[in-house]
């Protein structure tokens, strides 16, 4: 059964919401227990590193744990790049389904997030890719590779801004 683009756009418009509302839970719910979460650096020569093993990441969780992990930092103010809390609001276009086929949906899109932190504004942008399970009740991510098109930041850059 293959799953409709309105209900992959909900989905997204759904994991935005959860990070811009900070409700840490939700968002965990969203991800698969193998999950991968993966966001490339880009290195001397302006090209995307390829292997998260072999070469450096900005972001690098290969299981959700890690994640969850992250969230309990975040929660217990044990996480530099959370205080003083960040304010966000992550905005999503250019949704496309690239390939679906059972059980499965990988879709790109573009976002822009930004952050208030410090009384200055800060922006991240860049496009994401996503492998989607779609077997179950509602879709949970398996794979998610976000690159950061604006690899220049002033502060440090955490889970919620991308």
């Amino acid at each position: 059964m293959s799953i409709s683009y309105e209900a992959v756009r909900d989905f997204l418009y759904q994991e935005a919401r959860f990070l811009d509302d900070k409700d840490w839970e939700s968002w965990l719910e969203l991800y698969a227990q193998d999950a991968i979460f993966w966001v490339p650096a880009w290195d001397d020569n302006d090209e995307l590193t390829e292997d998260p093993q072999k070469e450096i990441s900005l972001i690098w969780y290969g299981r959700r744990a890690g994640l969850e992990d992250r969230i309990f930092r975040i929660r217990t103010e044990r996480s530099s790049a959370s205080i003083p809390d960040t304010r966000t609001s992550h905005n999503i276009n250019n949704i496309e389904i690239v390939e679906q086929d059972e059980g499965f949906c990988k879709v790109r899109f573009n976002w822009h997030t930004l952050s208030f932190r410090y009384k200055v504004v800060d922006q991240y942008y860049g496009t994401s890719f996503y492998t989607l399970d779609t077997r179950g009740t509602s879709p949970l991510i398996k794979e998610k590779k976000v690159v950061l098109k604006n690899d220049y930041v002033r502060h440090v850059m955490d889970i919620y801004h991308i």
